[in-house]
């Protein structure tokens, strides 16, 4: 039995309090980065992209000057090799009858943007308000419609050409376009899931994605979860492709890597976005609002080339170790 006025003795004993292990709170485990010393959610970060990408005014207070962008279509593939012997792939788009079409300003529309429409319809199949709202800018109805939002600095009238001058080669953009559709496919191909053994055990289920929950707890199938379903068809940016070479005579740009959709279909170009990417164009003096020619001092002097190409020198060599190895 325990002493009169000591600690308890046995199994169910308590330990003291000064003796007790006290638990770590485990850190909650968030998406997060740090700015200023300071913690920035995930929803902080998109709300300040959103912002940037909007209005051109960054976090730290810098103004960026937003050009417009231009509608291209996706002509195809090809490849070339760089200073150093590297094969590397392009993209061919072409901007051809691309005009702005409407001013949205802020006093009537809320925000500053542009509305530009790129490939002419027939009369024939353009409806009465289409021809008279892209009447108003004294071009004819457009297949394609696009916004794009510009600072105040680089509004354009409405009825100005933007061309394949508007980008200059070594430049960095952004691609958005319509992935191509693959219709409904199933795990190993939507997700990339391995699959079931080929043999033992396995009876014609070789290529399902197995089981999808688990016992009891939770009793229920996690929301998200990889299975077969519809495939392509969505909505993607490729951010930071830069371009290779500029045709102003066939209105051609060609851009490093892969772009999103099919062949002649419509993709949507812009300045980079991202900070290294756009530091960047800063330093290639880009045409602001945009390269018009035929116009008095808009003219170029002395005229461009047919087809500008970006010095690859300055390209890393693939084929040397990198440094400090």
């Amino acid at each position: 039995p325990p002493t009169p006025g000591g600690p308890p003795r046995g199994p169910r004993a308590r330990t003291p309090p000064e003796r007790r292990r006290r638990r770590r709170k485990k850190p909650r485990k968030m998406s997060h980065h740090v700015h200023g010393g300071k913690a920035i959610g995930a929803a902080a970060i998109a709300a300040a992209r959103m912002v940037v990408s909007r209005t051109g005014l960054t976090p730290g207070g810098h103004q960026r000057v937003l050009r417009c962008g231009a509608i291209a279509i996706k002509k195809g593939m090809s490849m070339f090799w760089d200073h150093h012997g590297a094969l590397h792939p392009l993209t061919i788009l072409q901007i051809q009858q691309c005009h702005v079409i409407q001013q949205k300003v802020p006093e009537i529309d809320g925000y500053l943007a542009l509305q530009v429409g790129s490939i002419d319809k027939k009369p024939n199949r353009a409806m009465r308000a289409e021809t008279m709202h892209a009447a108003k800018a004294g071009v004819a109805p457009k297949r394609h419609m696009q916004e794009f939002y510009v600072t105040p600095n680089a509004l354009l009238a409405p009825g100005t050409e933007i061309t394949a001058s508007h980008f200059r080669p070594g430049q960095y953009v952004d691609v958005t376009g319509i992935s191509i559709g693959k219709g409904f496919q199933g795990g190993m191909k939507r997700h990339g899931f391995k699959g079931q053994p080929a043999t033992h055990g396995v009876s014609r289920a070789h290529r399902s994605i197995g089981s999808i929950g688990m016992r009891k707890t939770p009793g229920r199938v996690w929301k998200g979860k990889k299975m077969p379903g519809r495939m392509g068809g969505d909505k993607i940016t490729v951010l930071g492709l830069r371009v290779v070479s500029v045709d102003h005579v066939n209105g051609l740009i060609a851009v490093r890597g892969a772009v999103p959709g099919s062949k002649e279909k419509a993709v949507r170009v812009r300045d980079a976005i991202r900070m290294k990417h756009h530091l960047h164009n800063e330093t290639l003096d880009l045409p602001v609002p945009t390269r018009i020619f035929g116009e008095g001092d808009a003219k170029e002097s002395p005229p461009l080339p047919e087809v500008e190409w970006t010095s690859t020198e300055e390209w890393p060599n693939i084929f040397m170790p990198p440094e400090g190895t």
